[in-house]
């Protein structure tokens, strides 16, 4: 087995190591067979594999069986920065070990990053069946094998640095289910169901984009092998975002086209604007509550020590003050049902500056989404709900707003609701659009064709081939 695996830490060298992984890789085989794609487990799918950090060596492409594929394990190249660059500890070295004292800190921050990478395969098992065209499908499981590569990452983290607990944590991992009602997932975006591709598209657009806030946040981490795992997982993470994006600016351009036409979308097979509206307001306000509470003391107590730094908090150019004892967020809130202002002290309002950057980032695909409905000549524009909306985390839980943010009542809220979010007809709308289509070069009728291949190819290649 451990020659199936290429690594850049010395795993070799490590007999201990070896053990605990000949002891949970079988483990992870077994889930892979029971939750992972379910159809495909024995045909050849043309896959990116990374057998280092090197830019030739991270995205080597051939045929491979998915059970068969070599999931490694890979540190980013060393920081420039050898010292740690925020918080209270400024100036003194990394952590090449786990600080006794933040072994709890570390080990919860882990695993609920550990936790996410599985449950999103799991999620996706039964897509393949209802792929749009090859190189989606492929796309797909290219997803899917690299979340159980990031699996392994913190895994490996577990392994190495939390001895018992952390191979407790590690097989824990493989026992919880994306749903499950008696073992669910840590965080409930992660439990949400994955039925057809425009769900798809909107997870790694929104929920993936959450992964890559939160990566890198934590690969500003004094902890360094905690820190330069994640950033090597980020350099797979952008494809993922890229399927996302790409994926629903396809499904944007075909209703674009229809409507250009005159014909009805719903009539043509396609997905009204409304109701691609509808997803994305669904996934981005669960999205949203993945940042966590806007006044976070555990988010003031990763900062201080060292564990989880801002978006960019080492690249020297965002934040000159790196102690940020100072500052203050200011949150617009509701207290005794009227707004008024709250200041937060800037250290317990890092997921609030985190969700923020996020919320940014979302709006440059919502830019490119639009531009194709205002090529089209489509007056319609999408648009992201408001962070208010739809919370059920953080200082906006515990009352109710409008898409646009504004305070409402129960009664309006659900009168509205429904304009607001899918309802049964509206997956059901979606669902009938799910025609599978595996022939070479061809692709539904619901979605505009995709624009490049992988590996040099076309488009028109035989990504997948069936057993």
């Amino acid at each position: 087995m451990l020659d199936t695996i290429p690594n850049n830490v010395n795993l070799d060298q490590n007999p201990k190591l070896q053990r605990a992984l000949l002891h949970w890789h079988p483990k992870f085989l077994d889930w892979w067979k029971e939750v992972g794609p379910e159809g495909f487990q024995q045909d050849q799918i043309y896959l990116r594999t990374a057998i280092g950090v090197s830019a030739g060596d991270w995205a080597i492409y051939d045929y491979v069986k998915m059970p068969d594929y070599r999931w490694g394990i890979f540190l980013a190249n060393p920081r420039k920065q050898d010292s740690i660059y925020f918080g209270d500890k400024i100036g003194e070295k990394l952590w090449p070990q786990v600080p006794g004292e933040f072994r709890k800190e570390l080990r919860r921050l882990i695993v609920t990053q550990g936790d996410t990478e599985p449950a999103s395969v799991e999620a996706q098992r039964l897509l393949g069946k209802t792929a749009p065209s090859l190189v989606d499908l492929r796309n797909l499981f290219q997803i899917n094998v690299e979340e159980a590569r990031h699996l392994w990452a913190m895994v490996y983290l577990l392994h190495s640095y939390f001895g018992a607990d952390g191979r407790d944590e590690a097989e824990e991992m493989l026992v919880r289910r994306s749903g499950h009602e008696d073992h669910p997932r840590i965080l409930q975006a992660f439990n949400k169901p994955i039925d057809d591709w425009l769900a798809f598209f909107c997870f790694t657009m929104f929920t993936d984009r959450d992964g890559k806030f939160q990566l890198a946040a934590l690969a500003e981490s004094a902890f360094d092998p905690l820190a330069r795992s994640t950033m090597f997982m980020l350099t797979e993470e952008a494809f993922h975002l890229s399927v996302g994006d790409t994926g629903i600016q396809r499904v944007v351009r075909r209703t674009a086209e229809l409507m250009q036409e005159g014909a009805d979308p719903e009539k043509a097979g396609a997905i009204p604007l409304a109701v691609i509206q509808k997803y994305i307001n669904e996934w981005a306000s669960a999205c949203y509550d993945l940042f966590g509470g806007e006044d976070s003391s555990n988010a003031a107590t990763y900062f201080g020590t060292g564990l989880k730094g801002r978006f960019q908090e080492g690249d020297g150019k965002r934040f000159p003050d790196h102690l940020a004892l100072d500052d203050v967020y200011t949150a617009d809130v509701v207290e005794q049902g009227k707004w008024t202002k709250r200041e937060i002290p800037m250290r317990r309002a890092m997921n609030a500056c985190l969700l923020d950057d996020f919320i940014t980032d979302l709006h440059r695909g919502l830019k490119r989404w639009n531009k194709v409905l205002e090529d089209a000549g489509v007056t319609e524009r999408l648009t992201l709900p408001n962070k208010r909306f739809n919370r059920n985390v953080g200082i906006y839980a515990d009352s109710l707003f409008a898409i646009d943010g504004e305070m409402i009542g129960q009664a309006a809220f659900d009168k509205q609701i429904g304009d607001w979010l899918p309802s049964r007809e509206d997956y059901d709308l979606v669902q009938r659009s799910m025609v599978p289509v595996f022939e070479p070069g061809k692709v539904a009728g619901w979605i505009a064709p995709p624009t490049r291949g992988f590996g040099n190819n076309p488009t028109g290649f035989e990504y997948v081939l069936f057993h």
